[in-house]
């Protein structure tokens, strides 16, 4: 089996484009995520729902998050269909440990 690549996604929560210093916010210091920014593939076109669920729904799905069944965070009302397939399905079945 060829060796396949290292593969880490990191989703943030409540967190703005400038919020960070590569993005040029001048206040706040970030050297490791400064430094995973310049040596990484970036996801530059993304566009959240402005609650967290939905977006990490839409994030794992690359569906819509009204398409997953996720529409809000209360608890247990707004769960992400069993059909709907994840990256870490996806992941999964090309030999990933996931």
């Amino acid at each position: 089996m060829s060796k396949t690549p290292n593969v880490v996604l990191i989703l943030t929560d409540d967190q703005g484009y400038g919020d960070i210093a590569c993005h040029g916010n001048s206040v706040l210091n970030t050297p490791n995520l400064d430094h995973m920014y310049s040596n990484s593939v970036r996801l530059t076109d993304f566009h959240v729902d402005p609650m967290c669920s939905p977006s990490r729904a839409a994030l794992l799905t690359g569906r819509y998050s009204a398409r997953t069944g996720v529409w809000s965070t209360l608890t247990g009302r707004y769960i992400m269909r069993e059909d709907e397939n994840t990256l870490a399905e996806v992941f999964n079945s090309s030999g990933y440990r996931t």
